[in-house]
């Protein structure tokens, strides 16, 4: 971290918001709340999809703002929510090693507890920052995913410990039945999006759309029809949010920022920084916010944080890198970064500058192939991918993510290639194009430091744990041989059988 950003974070550590403190008891305070959609792909009929009706969502940005160009901070989960949480990039303060801070070690272990991740002093989350001014905080749905150290008890004044992918709490009420009397409420719900499985299979397989960088085969309409299946269900649970509001009459005072952390689970979408990996929905409604807008402005995950604060009249802190997208006064980006780094076991480094038109990735480890070993190893849809890679069955669009070869950067122009698959880093014609976005990204590495670093050898250690003979990469030899051996699974106890 620069000194700059260190002296900015020691000024917010004694910050005072006595304003703040003052406005949010007002019955007059709206309330906040993230509708947060894991693993989903914006492929709703508001933003122009044909193959399903989503009347909830479409209604909600009939009602408000949908926002075509909004970009999550990384392709996975936690290093994005680490992100959005704070308004600060997951690199600016190390937190962007997917499921990092996890203490992996068995207990007794001399690497117990080795390599958890602390934020610096005074950098406080958006919970506690709402927290502190008087709202009330909840996250109904059990997702935090966070890359720090943290305690729920401080972020929260009511959650649930138990995954629930829907908005069962909410719709019972129970989220919000404790707070004092006109009490304004920041509130998260996690609805699980595509990760849902037992969805009702609705949408028609033979009438899917396959991308050019996937083979048209089985296997790939019935991943990609099953996330509409996921996006139908999803939409209803958003009705039911909506209703639950309007049952309690919190709706019009209640602003409602719905948005994805990430594109759904298969390969180039998640985890990457491809448009379908961090090309996400984003609809803003509630009072005060015009209605029936769209915008195509770039928007940063990031600027969720502030954007948030400043609908509650608290002022966010100095260090939050993100902006206020809703403010008169804003100004839109020039540009907007994402970054790829350690997912799991499968370590990797890329780094993306997305323009108004331009996208241009970096990839820092050219050692090795995009599709690199990783949890998605045994689904059937990998194992066939694998078999036409060997066979030599796929064309040379598949091959830009399914081939053998990684190149040092990749521009693509989103206007005319929104697939991204012609390269157009070695065209004389894109020199100057093409040198403008390194300019961007050296800027932002300068200013912020980047992440680029190789992870922490204790940080690779608590992996190990985790994954151990799955960590393949050449990082980890010089440290296997320092972790513990496995620990032999405790045999379960017989079952004595009862008499009456």
């Amino acid at each position: 971290m620069n000194s700059f950003k260190h002296l900015l974070i020691l000024a917010a550590a004694v910050f005072l918001l006595p304003t703040a403190n003052a406005l949010a008891t007002e019955s007059t305070q709206p309330n906040v709340l993230w509708i947060y959609l894991e693993d989903v792909s914006g492929w709703f009929s508001c933003y122009g999809d044909e193959l399903i009706e989503t009347p909830n969502i479409d209604q909600l940005a009939a009602s408000g703002i949908r926002f075509d160009r909004f970009y999550t901070p990384a392709g996975v989960c936690s290093a994005t929510r680490s992100a959005q949480i704070l308004g600060v990039m997951q690199t600016t303060f190390g937190v962007h090693q997917h499921r990092s801070s996890r203490n992996n070690a068995p207990s007794g272990s001399k690497h117990f507890n080795i390599g958890m991740i602390h934020l610096p002093d005074g950098v406080r989350t958006l919970p506690e920052l709402f927290r502190s001014a008087g709202y009330y905080t909840f996250n109904e749905g059990g997702k935090d995913d966070y890359n720090f150290v943290f305690d729920r008890d401080t972020f929260y004044d009511y959650y649930t410990t138990k995954r629930g992918w829907g908005p069962q709490e909410l719709v019972a009420g129970k989220c919000w039945e404790n707070r004092r009397k006109d009490q304004p409420f920041f509130g998260q719900v996690q609805l699980g999006g595509g990760k849902l499985r037992k969805v009702a299979e609705v949408t028609d397989r033979s009438a899917v759309s396959v991308p050019p960088y996937y083979p048209d085969i089985e296997l790939v309409r019935e991943e990609i029809a099953h996330h509409y299946d996921c996006l139908l269900e999803t939409d209803r649970q958003v009705g039911e949010v909506i209703d639950a509001l309007k049952r309690d009459g919190l709706f019009e005072n209640t602003v409602i920022l719905l948005h994805s952390d990430h594109g759904y689970k298969l390969h180039r979408h998640k985890q990457f920084l491809y448009e379908g990996g961090i090309q996400m929905p984003l609809i803003v409604a509630g009072p005060g916010i015009k209605s029936g807008a769209v915008r195509e402005d770039l928007i940063s995950g990031i600027d969720l944080a502030p954007t948030s604060l400043a609908l509650a009249g608290i002022q966010a802190p100095e260090w939050m890198e993100g902006v206020d997208f809703l403010a008169d006064s804003h100004t839109p980006r020039q540009f907007v970064v994402a970054a790829r780094d350690r997912c799991d076991n499968t370590i990797e480094r890329i780094r993306a500058i997305v323009t108004p038109r331009y996208k241009y990735l970096k990839n820092y480890l050219t050692d090795r192939p995009y599709m690199q070993p990783s949890y998605k190893e045994p689904w059937p849809v990998s194992i066939e991918f694998r078999r036409m890679m060997a066979a030599g069955e796929m064309n040379e669009a598949q091959l830009v993510f399914f081939g053998s070869d990684k190149p040092a950067e990749e521009l693509y122009d989103l206007e005319n290639d929104p697939h991204e698959i012609h390269n157009l880093a070695s065209d004389p014609e894109q020199a100057k194009v093409l040198q403008q976005h390194r300019d961007y990204l050296e800027q932002w590495v300068s200013e912020t430091g980047g992440g680029v670093e190789p992870e922490s050898d204790a940080g690779l250690i608590q992996v190990l744990y985790r994954w151990r003979d799955k960590c393949v990469n050449p990082e980890y030899a010089p440290l296997r041989d320092l972790i513990d051996p496995p620990q032999p699974k405790k045999k379960p106890k017989k079952k004595r059988s009862r008499t009456r």
